[in-house]
Parts: C-alpha cells; sequence; structure tokens
C-alpha cells in the first residue's frame, strides 16, 4: 500500500511573514513619503520649518502663474468661441429667411406651373399685363437663381464657424484640464505648509512668521506715500522720484493695498497674488499688464538693478515667479505669500531675476 503523506504545512515565518513584511513597508512609506511632510521625520526647529514652508510657497507661486497664464488663455478661448457662436447663430438666422423666401417661391410656381405659358397668353383677361408679368417672372428666375447661391455660401460660411467653434471648444477644455492640475498642485503645496506650520507652537509660528516676513509692516501707510507726492503728482522716495504721474499712481496704488490679504488667483480689490497686485496697480495708472510674472517682465524696458526708479517692476527667482513694485531705496511693495499680507520689504530678501519699467 502507498504510504499516506501528511500534508506539508506552510510556515508562518515563511511568505506570510514576508507578505507582512512588504505591508509594513509600503505602510512606513505612506507615513513618510505621500502626505508631503512625513511623519516618522524628526522635530523640526522653527529655523528647517521656515525653510521648508518658504520653499513650498515658492513652488505653489510658480504654479500659481501657471494657473494665471492657464486661466487667461481659457478666457480668451471662452471668448473666442462665444464670438464665433453669435456669429454663426447670426448667419443661421440669414439663411433660415432665405430659405423661407425661396420655399415662398417655389411654391408659386408649384401652383402656376399647371398650365401652359401660350394658354395662360390666350386665357389671360389682359394680354399686356400678362406679357409684363411673363417678363417680371423671367426677372425673378434670375433673381432666384442668385438666392439659391447665396444660400449654399451661407451654408459654407456656417460651416466653416462650426469646425473653428469646434477647434476653440477643444482648446477651452484643454486650458480646463490644465487648470485643474495647476490647481491641485497649489492647493497640495499650501496644505503641506500648513501642516509644517501647525506642528509648531504658536510663539513659534510667530517666529517663523516673522522670519518670512509675515511681519505687519503696513504700518508703512499709504497716508506715508502720499506724504511724498509732489504737486505734479510724482512720487518721490527720498532722494528718487518716480519717472512719471503713471509711475506715481501705480505706487500709490500698492501704498493704498497695504495689508490686504494674498490669495493666490486673486486680482483685487481686497485680496491680491503678487502679478494680481502688479497687475491692478498699473491699470489704475490707466497701463495694461499681462497676468502672469513671465509675461509681465516682458511688457516693458528692461533696467539694471543700479537704474531702479519707483514704479519700476522687479522679479525674482529663475523662474520668474515673483514680482513686486519698487518704491525707492531699495524697497518694494508686494503680495509674499499666504502667510503675509501685502508688504513693503527689501527687493534683497529675495533672489533677484530683473527688473521692467512699464510707465
Amino acid at each position: 500500500m502507498a504510504a499516506h503523506r501528511k500534508p506539508r504545512q506552510r510556515s508562518v515565518s515563511g511568505n506570510t511573514a514576508r507578505t507582512a513584511a512588504t505591508f509594513a513597508l509600503a505602510g512606513a512609506a505612506t507615513a513618510t513619503g505621500f502626505d508631503g511632510i512625513g511623519h516618522a521625520e524628526p522635530n523640526l526647529t522653527p529655523a528647517q520649518v521656515k525653510a521648508k514652508v518658504d520653499k513650498l510657497y515658492q513652488e505653489a507661486e510658480v504654479a500659481t502663474e501657471r494657473y494665471n497664464g492657464a486661466k487667461e488663455k481659457a478666457e480668451a478661448a471662452e471668448g473666442r468661441l462665444r464670438t464665433l457662436r453669435d456669429q454663426a447663430a447670426r448667419k443661421t438666422h440669414k439663411l433660415n429667411s432665405a430659405r423661407d423666401a425661396l420655399g415662398s417661391m417655389a411654391a408659386a410656381q408649384y401652383r402656376d406651373g399647371g398650365l401652359d405659358p401660350s394658354l395662360q397668353l390666350a386665357l389671360s383677361d389682359d394680354p399686356d399685363r400678362y406679357l409684363d408679368g411673363a417678363e417680371f417672372a423671367e426677372r425673378a428666375g434670375s433673381r432666384q437663381a442668385a438666392s439659391v447661391t447665396r444660400v449654399r455660401e451661407q451654408l459654407r460660411e456656417i460651416e466653416q464657424l462650426r469646425g473653428a467653434a469646434h477647434i476653440e471648444l477643444a482648446s477651452l477644455k484643454s486650458r480646463q484640464a490644465e487648470l485643474k492640475r495647476h490647481k491641485k498642485t497649489i492647493t497640495g503645496k499650501l496644505d503641506a505648509a500648513r501642516r509644517l506650520m501647525s506642528r509648531l507652537t504658536a510663539e513659534e509660528r510667530a517666529q517663523v512668521g516673522q522670519a518670512s516676513g509675515g511681519t505687519d509692516r503696513a504700518s508703512r501707510s499709504s497716508t506715508g506715500a502720499r506724504d511724498g507726492l509732489s504737486t505734479s503728482g510724482n512720487l518721490t522716495s527720498g532722494s528718487v522720484q518716480a519717472p512719471n504721474s503713471r509711475a506715481a499712481a501705480a505706487v500709490s496704488y500698492a501704498y493704498s493695498k497695504l495689508g490686504s490679504p494674498y490669495v493666490w488667483g486673486a486680482t483685487g480689490p481686497d485680496a491680491f497674488d503678487c502679478s494680481g497686485l502688479t497687475q491692478a496697480a498699473f491699470r489704475e495708472a490707466g497701463i495694461s499688464l499681462p497676468r502672469t510674472t513671465y509675461s509681465q517682465i516682458d511688457a516693458g524696458r528692461r533696467v539694471s538693478r543700479s537704474e531702479l526708479l519707483p514704479g519700476d517692476l522687479v522679479f525674482f527667482y529663475s523662474g520668474i515667479s515673483h514680482v513686486g513694485i519698487y518704491v525707492g531705496n531699495g524697497q518694494m511693495v508686494h503680495a509674499p505669500n499666504p502667510t503675509a499680507p501685502v508688504r513693503v520689504a527689501p527687493i534683497s530678501e529675495m533672489p533677484f531675476a530683473g527688473a521692467t519699467r512699464v510707465a
């Protein structure tokens, strides 16, 4: 008889243990890698938190400018799409009117087409009037042919407009998808920064906020700026004078917004991101600026750091992701980040990338 062997039992320390270890490692990776700050990370000093928070805010600002650019393009595509649809609607209305007119002509011909023209002449009570009518009918036939040609042209135009509208709609959907991607990046960076800050005590958060420029420097109020306005409308900052009244108006507007909160994507009048503040300030001065930092830097004449005058736009970081309005004496007004309102700050506090004079 064949020997009956006892089924071999799997070792608890074998595959099961390896599986458990795999899940443990995956859990550890999730804890440290996926939420952006890592729960297993050792306690950070306020200075280390500040460095990480500043980096997150700078990355969020890069994404914000990309969001602003995509939004600007989406709004332009939406405007073009609306125009094309309006044009198509107007041409369709004209087409329907032309078709109705052709239908009336066809119905009249059908009603009168049962009698031979010579018989109609014979039966007419007024042959002269009939002959005049026949000549009119011939001319009407020519006009009808022209109407048919116009209808065909209108059909082609409407199809072209619909094709162009289809392209713009595809462009708009692409921009909207891009907006969602940038928005997700922004909110992720800002949430990570908030989580880092929440690990500090209230006193430590205050220290980080002060080091990041979150101190309330709005005490340099717009009154101080207006005190420097000359009777000609130019703004003076120490011994430095704004080059013209438009630059002075932009600086004055920026000072008037000191203390306003930073909100990404905002262009005023009560909240701003960095390029939203500069755009609003120069709009007040009668100058239209593009929406994004990397477009604003090309909106005027480049000037060197040594040539700066009040009203010049000053840009920071290698990716041109931040902008402020120079106000003289090495200072600017800018919208820093969510930890700080619109404020006066030295231009030396960030890596200088260039300057532009638009007024």
